[in-house]
């Protein structure tokens, strides 16, 4: 019998340009990825996506027409021009429910292998959850906590229980956007009986995988939703735009309520097709499928008692990249990899702006100990603030990638415009401004990124949190590590913060880093109302 390793794909050494494609029933989408195997992470190069309506086939042929396969073919031969373009070394297509259903399918897989090199691989209903679930773990976070995770097509939904280990259940259901309102939509505004019927339909379609998400809940276990797809980004956009009058760029972690779909449901249902064309972000396709798909959202959240959906921008595509990074053996342990998105994307962004990673390593684990040693006495903060700090101490230094001059405010804006998965807007908002304040002035009402963070809270946070920094950066003055650890003990009678110096080597005497923390302790002081006192310990 052969060896198992020798089905192992050659080892990965250098970075990767791959090309993901996902053949949907509704469009044709494509995500190109730069592959760093030593993190291991990717970042997305670009996205494109096409409108096709691959999935317009008659219900009773189950064949896909001629010109739906024109325009799918044309799409793909545009995609691998631009992959080619940005030089990507792999292209891998997946195809979902309208060539899975349809009769002709294999005829279309072989009309674009002929006509575009391309193959196309076929995925089940299940599969396609399972890569979902995936790309939603590169980018987002779980805790251990039980969400449930749903993918609205144009052919079918996927509903995915997990808590960011391997899922508990994975499911696909024929209801989709398309289908459905070919099958129940015929009138211009939606009819009330059409309506109640699509409404009823759904429901009993969606009764039993979220039965089966509800058996797999523990006694105590309350679920969060997660909602992935271009019809979801479309209903939480028009939301946003009635809540706050824009839309939010990305939507990546926006929230939408069930009392504000609710709403929606009734405004798009009362609404013609020129009226829903007319609102925010509708595409002129979108605008005849959205009532099909704000249903499908609407019943699902009911059924699961969801007060609120979290919008992911990643999803299948992502997961066919996460899919193909597992088969190279790139994450060997693919839970650790799923645990760890925030992580990652910290230094995959440190890589990426060339930031000295020891030196920054080495200014977090003083930030760290300061952290650790003065809670309880100087700030009460938890581990989710410690782990923003550890972000924006990793980062601090960032901005010198776009100049050396005013670093701090540069390295500001690449945290905060740049690729940070795994956390909110608000959380990007403070990560940015501790880094923001790691040196010169400390925080005033009159700077804007200041003013975005969103309360008070947030406020004092960085406050404090940068504060620390101040003092851990200055203890790294030359970058040679010079000092190799600290110890603080804090005298609240005194109201004095006693910071005790352990140097590296044999008669180090720190002068430079005492120096430069006696220059840039005052605002510390202030911000904590103490003072510090810095000594030296003595090596033997």
């Amino acid at each position: 019998m052969t060896a198992f390793s020798s089905f192992t794909p050659e080892e990965i050494k250098g970075d990767r340009i791959l090309a993901a494609i996902d053949v949907g029933t509704n469009s044709i989408h494509m995500v190109v990825v730069k592959i760093q195997p030593d993190l291991p992470a990717f970042s997305i190069v670009d996205r494109e996506k096409e409108t096709v309506r691959l999935g317009n086939f008659d219900e009773t042929t189950k064949t896909l027409t001629s010109e739906a396969m024109d325009r799918a073919v044309s799409a793909l031969k545009r995609c691998c021009a631009i992959a080619a373009s940005l030089q990507a070394e792999d292209v891998i297509a997946v195809a979902t429910s309208a060539v899975r259903e349809a009769t002709n399918g294999a005829e279309f897989i072989d009309r674009v292998y002929q006509e575009v090199g391309l193959t196309v691989n076929v995925i089940s209903g299940t599969e396609e959850a399972r890569r979902i679930y995936l790309g939603v773990l590169s980018g987002m976070e779980f805790h251990d906590h039980p969400h449930a995770v749903i993918d609205i097509g144009g052919g079918s939904t996927e509903l995915i229980l997990g808590t960011g280990e391997p899922h508990r259940c994975l499911s696909s259901t024929k209801v989709g956007a398309v289908r459905l309102t070919a099958q129940f939509v015929k009138t211009n505004p939606i009819s009330d009986s059409e309506f109640i019927a699509l409404r009823a339909y759904v429901r009993g379609m969606l009764e039993l995988p979220i039965q089966e998400i509800k058996a797999k809940l523990g006694g105590s276990e309350t679920v969060r939703m997660i909602g992935t797809s271009g019809t979801i980004e479309c209903l939480a956009a028009l939301v946003a735009y009635n809540r706050l009058g824009l839309v939010p760029d990305p939507l990546n972690g926006y929230q939408m309520t069930y009392e504000d779909l609710s709403k929606l449901v009734e405004e798009l249902r009362r609404a013609s097709y020129s009226e829903r064309l007319a609102m925010p972000e509708m595409s002129p396709r979108r605008a005849e499928i959205i009532v099909a798909g704000a249903v499908i959202l609407h019943e699902a959240m009911g059924l699961l008692g969801a007060k609120s959906i979290t919008i992911c921008e990643r999803a299948l595509r992502e997961g066919v990249v996460v899919d193909w990074m597992i088969t190279h053996g790139l994450i060997e342990d693919r839970m650790q990899f799923q645990k760890s998105v925030r992580q990652r994307n910290v230094l995959k962004t440190a890589h990426k702006y060339k930031v000295h990673l020891n030196r920054a390593e080495r200014v977090a684990r003083f930030v760290m100990d300061l952290f650790e040693q003065t809670y309880g006495s100087l700030h009460t903060w938890g581990a989710l603030e410690k782990e923003l700090l550890w972000a924006a101490t990793i980062l601090h230094n960032c901005g010198h990638f776009v100049s050396h001059s005013a670093h701090h405010k540069h390295s500001y804006y690449l945290i905060r415009h740049g690729e940070l998965l795994g956390y909110t807007e608000t959380e990007l908002e403070v990560i940015a401004n501790i880094a923001r304040y790691h040196r010169r002035s400390g925080p005033k009402k009159k700077h804007d990124n200041y003013r975005n963070l969103p309360t008070r809270y947030h406020r004092q946070m960085v406050n404090q949190l940068s504060a620390l920094l101040r003092v851990a950066v200055a203890l790294d003055r030359r970058g040679i590590g010079a000092v190799k650890s600290i110890h603080c003990h804090f005298d609240s009678d005194a109201h004095v913060l006693h910071l005790e110096v352990m140097p590296s080597h044999v008669g180090e005497d720190c002068s430079s880093e005492l120096w430069n923390l006696d220059y840039k302790k005052q605002y510390f002081e202030e911000v904590f109302e103490v003072k510090i006192s810095c000594f030296v310990s003595k090596l033997h």
